[in-house]
């Protein structure tokens, strides 16, 4: 690709004061001058303008009354230049080689770079994990086919993504329906125009876990999953209107071959059933789903794969509190104790050995 391709960051920032100054200082350190930053505050009540007017003409600064991250984002995409594009969230930060390595990725036919994130607490220090995790590789080359046959793929959050101007022209403005969740809208959609992605599966920055993330996991509880299965079914629909658009076919059972989809109805099902908005759902319906897209659709390890098969089957049929801590274990890893950490580490040795 062009050596000197504009990037533009585009940061969007809702209260996120505490976190503000260092998003913004790592994009502007970065180790490029043909970088443009983008500060997006989406009608902050906190110390935000402040943070925001120390950085004068070194950034450019965007000040609208609250709409949520869709219509920051959309405000942040009008207003950038670049021929790459970066949507870094306000409680995220980069690392200082993030962009000379996201420019290198991009390679001919290239119209979307992700990479692992290195995710820390709310004092930037580190909890010893990455988002996707180590074990898991970051899918690459026509995902959109990855898609059709899994409904999901292997990617970051918001922070972890970078894309070419041309892949997000026809998926933008996102609509208002994904205005809390237009990392999802953009996951699902993109694929479809992007040609082929790349992967980078080092740390090219961080993901902030803290009280006030709305999607990061600090606790266990049936509400913040109900959650993910909304958007679940809301983000299905939305491939299948991909897949119409291009005219691609949809496998009548695609829905059941995500894992992690299977893994939030499980969980909502077992911690709050009266809530669970998918009433037909049994958990060991949905256990043998899981067990059947872990070893017939998921391109984790063996070790990894008997690991998950004996969550899915305690998750699905112990008791409620001894469900709750799996669940824990397995979606908050920073909350598990290390004597569990140690023995998974065996399982693993013990079973690839």
């Amino acid at each position: 690709m062009d050596n000197q391709p504009l990037i533009s960051i585009v940061i969007d920032n809702y209260n996120y004061a505490q976190f503000l100054r260092q998003a913004i200082d790592s994009a502007l350190n970065q180790d490029r001058q043909d970088v443009e930053v983008i500060v997006v505050d989406d009608g902050s009540t906190d110390d935000s303008a402040a943070v925001i007017a120390e950085y004068g003409d070194r950034i450019h600064a965007i000040f609208q009354p609250n709409g949520k991250q869709a219509a920051a984002l959309n405000t942040g995409f009008s207003a950038s230049k670049g021929d790459i594009i970066l949507f870094l969230d306000a409680d995220d930060y980069l690392l200082p080689d993030a962009v000379n390595q996201i420019v290198e990725a991009f390679e001919s036919g290239v119209g979307k770079v992700h990479f692992r994130l290195q995710v820390v607490d709310g004092s930037s220090q580190s909890l010893d994990y990455s988002i996707p995790s180590a074990g898991m590789e970051l899918s690459s080359g026509e995902v959109w086919r990855k898609l059709l046959e899994t409904s999901s793929y292997v990617s970051a959050p918001m922070s972890g993504n970078a894309y070419r101007r041309k892949t997000l022209i026809p998926v933008f403005p996102i609509p208002d329906a994904y205005r809390t969740t237009a990392d999802d809208y953009l996951m699902m959609s993109t694929p479809f125009y992007a040609g082929k992605l790349a992967s980078i599966n080092d740390p090219m920055g961080a993901y902030r876990v803290h009280s006030d993330n709305q999607w990061a996991l600090t606790t266990v509880s049936g509400s913040r999953f109900r959650r993910f299965v909304t958007h679940d079914l809301q983000n299905f629909e939305l491939l299948q209107q991909r897949a119409k658009e291009k005219d691609l076919e949809v496998p009548d059972d695609l829905e059941r071959r995500s894992m992690g989809r299977i893994w939030s109805r499980l969980a909502s099902l077992r911690l709050e059933p009266q809530e669970h908005p998918v009433p037909s759902d049994s958990a060991f319906q949905l256990m043998l789903w899981g067990l059947q897209a872990l070893w017939q659709f998921s391109s984790h390890n063996f070790p990894k794969r008997i690991i998950y098969s004996v969550l899915f089957a305690w998750v699905s049929l112990m008791p409620v509190p001894l469900a709750k801590q799996g669940l824990t274990w397995l979606y908050a890893p920073h909350l598990r104790p290390k004597v569990v950490d140690k023995t998974l580490t065996r399982l693993r040795t013990l079973v690839s050995s």
